[in-house]
């Protein structure tokens, strides 16, 4: 029996006989690679590997579908992967773009430590790495792309103290895997913990919320609930997904509402609770920008830029290095912007994130915004 071919043997044959062909003249009739991943078009096209932690949330497909258009108007193809929260998925979707012969990596990690693997796959092959709006831990990550996590948490914390200045708090945080997450949380002590020494605030639950996922959140709000005996004053909740979770859990004590809740993403779903005035706030983060400027920058380290050559092009941008355990990693961060009823329509709605008529669908039409 013949042995098989490793895929990567296969791959580099199948790529030394389209240059073959192109040396005789053959310009036309060149097979597709597998799933289409090869093109006839030289070997200046770019093909970006675009790996994702998951789409089953409404953020990610945004994310997909604006990296992939720009990417696409810029000249290159998009291979994409979701793995719906499966580490050993994502590591295999990652393997399999490698061996389709993609330029340069761009990863959204489901667990940002399990996710180092993927790094070292694609720097074994010689092939760039993009950490994706979430870092990726202990591993030689090229570039970081994403917005100032810190403040996030900052931004949410401050909202939710300019309503409550005194009281008792319960923070309902996000997976403790995804280093975001102790980012935003980092940010939420810096405003909280100066008030918790003066003796205002009391934080008397703190929870991360496992996944992310909103029934985790939801259990971990009922939780609290029951060892404060209803007596919570405010919520710090990381993202829209936890904050649903939480005014679910709020509503069945009748206190949807009454207590402010942050959130962050401006979920369409949030934004509608913050109008209907069920949750305080959210955290916009222009997801068009960042997808199009990671799609921008992939390309570019794809044709030979260096990070430092990089670092002063993104215009309001800040360029910093955030440490993920191994290395000071080159990052630009983008600017959040927090969200309220107040604001909505200057935020999400002007910048077509939302149309308003979906926003305020819930809400009396002889109670909607006038808008120029």
């Amino acid at each position: 029996m013949m042995k098989a071919i490793p895929r990567l043997t296969r791959f580099a044959l199948c790529t030394l006989l389209v240059f073959s062909l192109a040396a005789c003249g053959n310009q036309t009739g060149v097979p597709a690679g597998e799933n289409g991943s090869e093109s006839a078009g030289g070997d200046d096209d770019i093909v970006i590997g675009f790996s994702l932690d998951t789409l089953e949330e409404e953020r990610w497909q945004r994310d997909r579908d604006l990296f992939v258009a720009k990417a696409e108007e810029l000249g290159a193809e998009v291979l994409v992967q979701a793995a719906n929260g499966d580490d050993a998925a994502q590591l295999a979707q990652v393997e399999n773009m490698i061996s389709q012969g993609i330029d340069v990596l761009v990863i959204v990690p489901h667990n940002a430590e399990a996710a180092a693997a993927a790094v070292e796959k694609a720097h074994a092959e010689g092939i760039k790495v993009i950490s994706y709006d979430r870092l990726i831990r202990n591993a030689d990550v090229d570039l970081y792309v994403s917005f100032d996590n810190v403040k996030v948490g900052e931004l949410q914390a401050k909202a939710i103290v300019e309503r409550v200045p005194k009281g008792r708090y319960v923070l309902i945080e996000g997976a403790d895997t995804d280093n975001n997450a102790h980012l935003f949380k980092q940010g939420h002590l810096n405003v909280l913990k100066p008030l918790v020494e003066k003796g205002d605030i009391q934080i008397v639950y703190d929870q991360w919320t496992k996944e992310w996922a909103p029934e985790n959140a939801m259990k971990n709000m009922e939780n609290a609930l029951t060892a404060n005996n209803n007596q919570i004053d405010a919520v710090i909740a990381a993202n829209d997904g936890t904050a649903g979770g939480v005014i679910q859990a709020l509503a069945a004590q009748g206190l949807a509402g009454k207590i402010p809740v942050s959130g962050q993403d401006a979920e369409l779903a949030a934004c509608q609770r913050i109008v209907e005035g069920t949750q305080t706030m959210t955290v916009y983060k222009p997801v068009k920008r960042l997808a199009e400027t990671v799609a921008e920058l992939a390309i570019r380290l794809a044709k030979g830029e260096t990070v430092q050559q990089l670092a002063g092009s993104v215009k309001g941008a800040k360029f910093a290095t955030v440490n993920n355990g191994k290395i000071d990693v080159p990052s630009i961060l983008l600017e959040p912007i927090a969200v309220t009823k107040e604001n909505m329509v200057e935020t999400v709605i002007k910048d077509g994130y939302h149309k308003l008529e979906d926003v305020y669908r819930n809400v009396p039409r002889d109670q909607w915004p006038k808008v120029q």
